[in-house]
């Protein structure tokens, strides 16, 4: 059932310290439509008829809610309710935001996938979670989801009901029911609710690692670490009710949940859906819906200043901040985004298991300092405006030693603890621990103290990524961060492969600017200009047309070291 997955002394101890309440999802949704129901709410993407077949729609607050009373009724008319896994794989869309409102109303949990995702993925992780019900289009591009998650049934136990909004050509295939709404839903799912109501300590979402790993792990989080890391992603952009919010990401992790969804449930105002993405799309809903604030990954932001063509036919003056991670910054990028168009850009850096460390113009004006640090919550004597700052504790630690990591430059695995952190994985008593002895969940991330009194962390690497050299260290995202600076380079991972000798040396994989063909010479000269240590000099270029990338965007570096495992060529090295 997924009930009460944090234990009751930390439930206590997180709300005697005013951390932890009474909020659920559905209870901050009802709150937004009574404060302006007949505001408009929420957009699909502009190019929604030629993804999904059926024509873009703006939604007030009102109808929100009467589309989300309409399929939770649906749902509970099929058996599901509380406590039971709904499958959810549906592209940016206002059905995706009425699909989590709706399992959320009845108490049903959602696990959202990519919609990348394909046989072999849903059957492996609608297995681990059981999934009683899925919910999903019949077209998505030239794809037909329905029939496909038709097929699979039988290799799916659980699974009872499958449903799918709009109609493909040949109509839905057997065992797949449309989307519809019955009179009398409100009064009846208002029913179900008084008789099942909803404990803030309630799974409300299985997520998924991103796939890095060989086999993903089930992330479940409730209605309590979900609210509480909100708090981050609408302090640091200063968001309000008067924003419109132009959400990119698909809403399936934590970029896409919590840093656009779950702050729109906060504070109101707009939420604009897009989907796939496409650049002039985009730009054009910055322009047509007066953004206010998006996110974006830095690759994009790197490419867009370079373009400035692009930017000078759009009107960007609503748009106020830009969200950006997943990957090291680049400090000209942000400095040229505040000098040029006078839009700071947020750094952002967590993951699903729940961290939530941003640096934003407001507590960081220098744009090169934001790009390099975080907050270092917890330094003694310094003070940050987001409220989760008092709430996370924070601490470097030595790998190899466990011992506490407290000097300026010295590199520790960041681990930390509070009220935004999951309970632990889905089956987790099967895998390792994620928690240290402390409860401090270890996140694999390596940080280095710095800045002024200690008051910035400063992120090293991945440390399964790190290369290792004769010995010595090697981050990877140091290097990328440098050559992301070269007027060659579009995009750049930087990975080890074997060495016979020094066990692995440093190659980058390059995805050249358009009409640009660097030569790892090049790439050496210009770092060896920005005076980094020689033994972190790359001694092998590819070239690339683009690097591997998982359904939410982030590269897949054990594809590239797989393939780099064959000894170089002459031609690769100096």
């Amino acid at each position: 059932m997924h009930r009460g997955l944090h234990p009751a002394d930390r439930v206590a101890d997180y709300t005697a310290r005013g951390w932890w309440g009474d909020e659920t999802m559905d209870g901050l949704f009802r709150a937004r439509v009574a404060a302006g129901p007949d505001r408009e709410a929420l957009l699909d993407p502009a190019d929604k008829e030629a993804l999904t077949g059926q024509s873009p729609r703006r939604l007030t607050w009102r109808e929100v809610d009467a589309e989300t009373d309409g399929l939770a009724d649906l749902l509970l008319a099929h058996g599901i309710g509380a406590g039971d896994v709904v499958g959810l794989q549906l592209p940016n869309t206002v059905e995706l935001v009425v699909a989590y409102l709706a399992c959320w109303r009845i108490g049903a949990i959602v696990s959202p996938l990519p919609v990348q995702y394909r046989e072999r993925e849903i059957t492996e992780l609608g297995t681990l979670a059981g999934f009683a019900a899925f919910l999903t289009a019949a077209r998505v591009g030239e794809r037909r989801p329905a029939a496909e998650i038709a097929a699979l049934r039988g290799a799916l136990p659980a699974l009872r009901t499958v449903l799918a909004f709009g109609d493909g050509p040949d109509g839905l295939p057997e065992g797949v029911l449309p989307v519809s709404y019955a009179p009398g839903a409100a009064a009846r799912v208002a029913a179900h609710m008084a008789a099942h109501p909803a404990d803030p300590n309630d799974c409300v979402t299985i997520c998924w690692t991103s796939g890095t790993e060989s086999t993903p792990k089930g992330v479940p989080r409730t209605h309590l670490d979900w609210l509480a890391m909100s708090w981050a992603t609408v302090d640091a952009p200063r968001l309000t009710g008067d924003d419109v919010l132009l959400n990119p990401f698909p809403m399936v992790n934590m970029a896409g949940i919590n840093g656009m969804f779950l702050p729109w449930l906060r504070v109101g105002g707009v939420l604009v859906q897009h989907h796939p993405f496409d650049l002039p799309t985009f730009l054009a809903q910055i322009e047509a819906e007066r953004v206010t604030y998006t996110v974006a990954p830095p690759a994009l932001l790197t490419m867009l200043l370079a373009r400035e063509e692009l930017l000078a036919a759009t009107d960007l003056s609503s748009l106020r901040l830009i969200g950006s991670g997943s990957a090291p910054l680049a400090p000209p990028m942000v400095r040229g985004w505040q000098e040029r168009h006078g839009i700071g850009i947020i750094n952002f850096f967590g993951s699903n298991e729940g961290i939530a460390l941003l640096t934003d113009p407001h507590d960081v004006p220098d744009p090169e300092e934001r790009a390099l640090y975080f907050p270092h919550f917890g330094a003694p004597g310094v003070t940050w405006s987001s409220r989760i700052s008092g709430q996370v504790a924070v601490r470097l630690v030595d790998p190899d030693t466990g011992a506490l990591v407290t000097e300026p430059g010295v590199p520790g695995e960041l681990r930390i603890k509070g009220p935004m952190v999951f309970s632990g994985y889905l089956g987790g008593d099967a895998l390792p621990s994620p928690f240290d002895e402390d409860g401090y969940l270890k996140t694999g991330d390596v940080f280095v103290v710095a800045g002024e009194d200690g008051r910035f962390l400063r992120y090293v690497d991945r440390a399964k990524d790190l290369v290792i050299r004769g010995g010595m260290n090697i981050a990877p995202a140091e290097l990328e961060g440098l050559l992301a600076g070269h007027p060659a380079v579009a995009e750049v991972a930087v990975v080890g492969y074997p060495d016979p000798v020094l066990g692995e040396k440093v190659c980058a994989v390059v995805v050249p600017r358009p009409g640009a063909a660097p030569a790892l010479a090049d790439l050496v000269e210009f770092l060896r200009a920005c005076r980094i240590a020689s033994f972190k000099l790359p001694e092998r270029l590819e070239l690339r047309a683009e690097l591997p990338r998982n359904p939410v965007g982030k590269i897949l570096k054990r594809e590239l070291r797989a393939a780099l495992s064959r000894p170089s060529s002459p031609d690769d090295t100096e």
